[in-house]
């Protein structure tokens, strides 16, 4: 596969060279994925990385699912080529990636063993790469499904005592994806990667406007890089619904590249902005009170509507610096974390050490950051019209493949998504549209238009 970037027509072996490379950004980039396969038969390949790598017994796991999927043909391929392994196959219906998952695990690993191969998607490459960090093995990942861009990466989205967390891990030196396996997949998993691909818009965007307002590390590289992948997978989307294997790889290969390029980055910048935040604040509420949740691609690709949205409104804001002052003196910190804990429940708690660290509402900080926006407003401007759609566009992408458009399809009131966007300035240290619009002393405002975007 060849990958069009701003490091120029550059293999992908090239992006994978072991050791890295160096960029005019400053950085010298690396990943520790070695080789990505994507195709018609690639799980025919693995003997042979094992092989190249030096791998005598693999240790698989699976859940019921990934197992039908793509397990039993992994452990046909491994006793025709007379390679021992052991297997677990997680024995619960619906796996959560938690503590007694990872438990599950490391319980039941063979020692013998000095590969772990992960066989699944989200929830099963997050604990497969835990174990492999935990058992200092090396991994290798076999994609049943197209759903998210976590593929590569070397963090893991768990759960620790009953709180969503991103915790590092292993990254796979090898990814698989069998062509004739993913396009194989569900049709809400095929849409949750669309939705995953989506995002990639505000997050280019928005590293960019930090870039600007708060000097944080941008590689304008990795970013042409993840344009490119996501230019290629919206050229193709609508051929997913037929299960169009070109569109399907399309999506695949983006994912892949988006969780390369957090490499690159060394954060998750060049894949992630507010869109996600909407998701995980779903799933911190969903953990807490039980409440509705659906895959997190989904979850992403509702969220880039709305945040689409923002900008509409951020577009027709005309900036004003004794307005954005009096809004920031006027902010009660005290009732504003009273609400977070209220909304989010013990997770809040979190949220409330992060700021203390970060110090997000410090007014001298603010008034900063105020000149700062203030000075390079027609840059803002120019950086959201070059790199975002419209949200009609947008939302005919999803529609195009019957994804679901409306947080209202997820059963979230127009309440609870005006809550939503108010707490997302308080997800992670990331500078957002949120954290922009309580700069310009617009939040408010804002979210009282974003819900007449829910029918």
């Amino acid at each position: 596969m060849t990958v069009s970037s701003g490091f120029s027509e550059m293999e992908l072996s090239q992006l994978l060279s072991h050791g890295g490379f160096s960029c005019n950004c400053g950085k010298h980039h690396h990943t520790e994925v070695e080789n990505v396969i994507i195709c018609h038969g690639a799980l025919e390949q693995i003997p042979q990385q094992l092989a190249a790598h030096g791998a005598a017994k693999p240790f698989l796991l699976a859940d019921g699912n990934t197992y039908r999927a793509a397990g039993q043909r992994v452990v046909s391929i491994l006793e025709e080529n007379k390679i021992p392994y052991s297997c677990y196959i997680y024995p619960q219906q619906h796996l959560e990636p938690d503590e007694f998952a990872l438990g599950q695990a490391v319980m039941n690993f063979d020692r013998e063993c000095d590969w772990i191969i992960g066989i699944g998607s989200g929830t099963l490459n997050d604990i497969a790469k835990i174990a492999a960090q935990c058992t200092g093995r090396k991994y290798m990942t076999v994609a049943t499904a197209p759903s998210m861009d976590g593929y590569a990466s070397g963090n893991s989205s768990m759960i620790s005592a009953g709180i969503k967390v991103t915790l590092p891990s292993a990254c796979p030196t090898v990814i698989i994806g069998d062509l004739d396996v993913i396009c194989q997949a569900p049709m809400n998993m095929l849409q949750a990667g669309l939705g995953d691909m989506l995002a990639k818009y505000v997050s280019i965007c928005e590293w960019r406007i930090s870039h600007l307002i708060n000097d944080e590390y941008y590689c304008g590289n990795i970013a042409s890089l993840v344009r490119r992948s996501l230019k290629k997978c919206i050229q193709s989307a609508e051929n997913l619904i037929k299960r169009d294997s070109s569109a399907v790889a399309s999506v695949m290969e983006g994912l892949i590249m988006s969780g390369i390029a957090m490499s690159f980055a060394g954060v998750s910048r060049p894949a992630s902005g507010i869109e996600h935040y909407f998701s995980h604040i779903w799933d911190m509420r969903a953990l807490e009170f039980k409440t509705n949740q659906d895959l997190h691609g989904i979850q992403v690709g509702i969220g880039t509507i709305l945040t689409l949205k923002i900008y509409e409104y951020l577009k027709a804001v005309q900036p004003d610096r004794e307005k954005a002052l009096e809004y920031v003196n006027q902010f009660d910190l005290k009732k504003h974390q009273h609400f977070l804990h209220q909304f989010l429940g013990s997770s809040a708690s979190d949220l409330t050490k992060l700021e203390q660290r970060e110090g997000k509402y410090d007014k001298d900080k603010h008034a900063h950051r105020l000149e700062r926006i203030l000075q390079h407003w027609n840059d803002i401007m120019e950086i959201i019209n070059e790199e975002l759609p419209t949200r009609s566009e947008a939302t005919g992408l999803l529609k195009s493949i019957g994804a679901p458009v409306s947080a209202k399809e997820l059963g979230f009131s127009a309440e609870l998504v005006r809550q939503t966007f108010i707490a997302t300035k308080d997800i992670r240290d990331k500078y957002s549209a949120s954290r922009l619009l309580w700069d310009l002393g617009e939040l408010d405002r804002a979210a009282e238009q974003l819900i007449q975007v829910i029918p």
